[in-house]
C-alpha cells in the first residue's frame, strides 16, 4: 500500500466506517430504492436470514480460529483467518441489506412480553454492538493490510483487533440470537 494509506489509517478508516454506516442506515431508512437493485425471487430472498445464520456461525469459527493462530504465533493463519472473516461479514452485510432493501425488516412473531423484554433489548445491544465493532475492525483490517506484520507491533493493531475481535464475536453471536428468535422459536 501507498505511504499515503499507511499514514492515514484513521482517516481511512473513519470513511469506510462512514459509507458502510450510511448503507446501513440508508438500507434501513428505505432510502435506497428497491428498483436499484434487481429482484431475486421470493425463495431466495426467504434463504438469506439462514444463509445469514450459517455465515455467522462459521465466522464464529475463523475469528476464534485466527484468535488462536496468533496466540500460538502463526501470524499467516492468523491472517488468512482474519481475511476470511472479514469476507464473511462482507457476504452477511451484503445479503442482509439486499434482503432489506427489497422486504424490509421483520416483524417478530411471537408474543408481545418476549418481544418486549427479551427480543427489543437483545436486538438493541445485537445492533449497538454491530455498529460500535466496525471501526475497530476496519483499524485493524487496515493498520495489516498497509504494513509488513514486523511494523505491526509498534501500532496498536493487537489492542484494536483484540476489541474489535470480542465485539464482533459477540454481535455475531447475539445475531444468531436473534435468528433463533425470528426464524426458528417463533
Amino acid at each position: 500500500m501507498s505511504d499515503w494509506a499507511r499514514e492515514n489509517v484513521s482517516v481511512l478508516t473513519a470513511a469506510a466506517s462512514a459509507v458502510a454506516l450510511a448503507l446501513v442506515f440508508g438500507a434501513v431508512g428505505g432510502v435506497i430504492p428497491s428498483s436499484t437493485l434487481p429482484r431475486a425471487s421470493d425463495a431466495v430472498l426467504a434463504a438469506i436470514p439462514h444463509f445469514n445464520a450459517a455465515v455467522s456461525v462459521t465466522a464464529i469459527a475463523t475469528i476464534l480460529l485466527g484468535w488462536r493462530a496468533i496466540a500460538r504465533g502463526n501470524v499467516t493463519r492468523h491472517r488468512n483467518f482474519m481475511a476470511t472473516s472479514f469476507a464473511l461479514f462482507t457476504a452477511f452485510l451484503g445479503a442482509y441489506l439486499y434482503r432489506l432493501i427489497h422486504v424490509g425488516t421483520t416483524e417478530f412473531p411471537g408474543p408481545e412480553l418476549v418481544y418486549t423484554y427479551l427480543y427489543l433489548p437483545f436486538l438493541a445491544v445485537h445492533i449497538l454492538l454491530a455498529i460500535v465493532c466496525i471501526p475497530f475492525v476496519l483499524h485493524a483490517l487496515l493498520l495489516a493490510a498497509t504494513r509488513p506484520f514486523e511494523d505491526l507491533y509498534h501500532t496498536r493493531h493487537s489492542q484494536v483487533g483484540f476489541v474489535g475481535a470480542v465485539l464482533w464475536l459477540i454481535s455475531f453471536t447475539m445475531g444468531i440470537g436473534v435468528y433463533l428468535l425470528l426464524y426458528q422459536l417463533y
